[in-house]
C-alpha cells in the first residue's frame, strides 16, 4: 500500500514541483534511506528477482529509500530532479500466474538510474516491462512471508512535469498531470480504470478514503511542503488503521503500516525530506541532494 502527490509549479507554493509518498509495507520489514552513486556497468545487472541489461554509459547519482532485502527502491529522486514512487495495484489481470520478473520497485530504481526527464522516466518503465515483463513477489519471503505478487502504479515527477504510470501484466498506461494529481492503491487513469480495475478489490474501504483525502489536500490554491508533511503524518482516510500514515490492522494485529516517507521539492538543488518509519512519531530528516552523498550509506 502506499500513497503519493505531486503539486506542478503552478499549483506549488515554492513555485517548484513538490513530490510526497508514504511507503506502507509489512510493519517489521526495515527499510533504508541509501545513497546510490553513478557508476558504468559491465555486465547485466541482478535485479531482485531476474537479470538485465546495463545501461547505456553512466547511471545517474540517486537517492533512495529501499527494503532492505530487494534491489529496487519504493521511492526516491535522481540528480537530474526526477523523483518516482510506486504503489501496488490490482486489475482483472491476476498477478499470481505471473512468472518471477521485474517488481514495480525495481522499475523505480532502473527508472531514476537511466532518466533524466518524467517522460524518460516513462519510457523506461514501459520498456523494461516489454522487455523483461513483470511478476514475482514484492515481499520478502526468506523469514516465512507468503508470496505476494502485484502489479504497479507510478507516479513520475521532474521540475516542470508530471506523470502517472499504471500497469496490468505486460499493458503499461501513461498519463500526463496538469497542475496537481494523486494516486493510491488502485487505478486512477480515467480509461485504464474502465478497463482493467479489480472487479472485486474492496477500493470504497481500504483506498478511496485515503485518495479522496489527499486530492482534497491538492485541490488547495497552493501547496506547501509544511501541508505535505502534516498530511503524510495523518491519521485520515479508512477504518481499522487503513489511513494516509498506516497502522492498518485485522483482527487486532498490525499488518500493514508506514515505514518510510518522502517529500522532495524539485529545484536545481533538490531539497529532501524523509523519515524512515511511521512519519506520525519519525521525525523528517532534510537536507539538499547535494548533501547527501555524505549524509547516507551508499547502496
Amino acid at each position: 500500500m502506499c500513497d503519493c502527490l505531486v503539486a506542478l509549479p503552478s499549483h506549488s507554493s515554492t513555485g517548484h514541483t513538490l513530490f510526497a509518498k508514504n511507503s506502507d509495507r509489512p510493519p517489521t520489514e526495515q527499510q533504508i534511506i541509501r545513497w546510490n552513486p553513478p557508476r558504468r556497468d559491465l555486465g547485466s545487472l541482478t535485479a531482485t528477482h531476474v537479470k538485465v541489461a546495463p545501461a547505456h554509459g553512466a547511471t545517474l547519482a540517486s537517492v533512495l529509500s529501499m527494503p532492505q532485502w530487494c534491489w529496487g527502491a519504493e521511492h526516491g529522486v535522481n540528480e537530474a530532479g526526477v523523483a518516482m514512487g510506486n504503489e501496488t495495484i490490482y486489475t482483472t489481470n491476476d498477478p499470481r500466474t505471473a512468472p518471477p520478473a521485474l517488481i514495480g520497485m525495481d522499475l523505480v530504481r532502473l527508472a531514476l538510474e537511466r532518466a533524466t526527464s518524467a517522460v524518460e522516466a516513462v519510457r523506461v518503465v514501459s520498456e523494461m516491462i516489454d522487455t523483461y515483463g513483470q511478476g514475482g513477489s514484492g515481499h520478502d519471503m526468506r523469514n516465512g512471508e507468503r508470496a505476494r505478487p502485484y502489479w504497479s502504479s507510478f507516479l513520475i515527477v521532474d521540475p516542470a512535469d508530471a506523470w502517472v504510470v499504471e500497469t496490468s501484466g505486460n499493458v503499461v498506461e501513461a498519463m500526463q498531470v496538469s497542475g496537481t494529481w494523486a494516486i493510491s492503491n488502485r487505478t486512477t487513469i480515467p480509461a485504464f480504470d474502465a478497463a482493467h480495475r479489480h472487479p472485486k478489490q474492496p477500493v470504497h474501504l481500504l483506498v478511496d478514503p485515503r485518495l479522496n483525502a489527499s486530492r482534497e489536500l491538492l485541490a488547495r490554491d497552493s501547496v506547501s511542503t509544511e501541508v505535505l508533511q502534516r498530511h503524510l503524518q495523518s491519521h485520515v482516510g479508512g477504518e481499522n488503521g487503513w489511513t494516509v500514515c498506516m497502522h492498518a490492522t485485522d483482527g487486532g494485529e498490525l499488518v500493514e503500516a508506514t515505514t518510510a516517507s518522502m517529500i522532495v521539492e524539485i529545484s536545481d538543488d533538490p531539497c529532501l525530506w524523509w523519515a524512515q518509519g511511521s512519519p506520525c512519531s519519525t521525525p523528517y530528516a532534510t537536507a539538499r541532494f547535494s548533501e547527501m552523498a555524505q549524509l547516507i550509506a551508499v547502496v
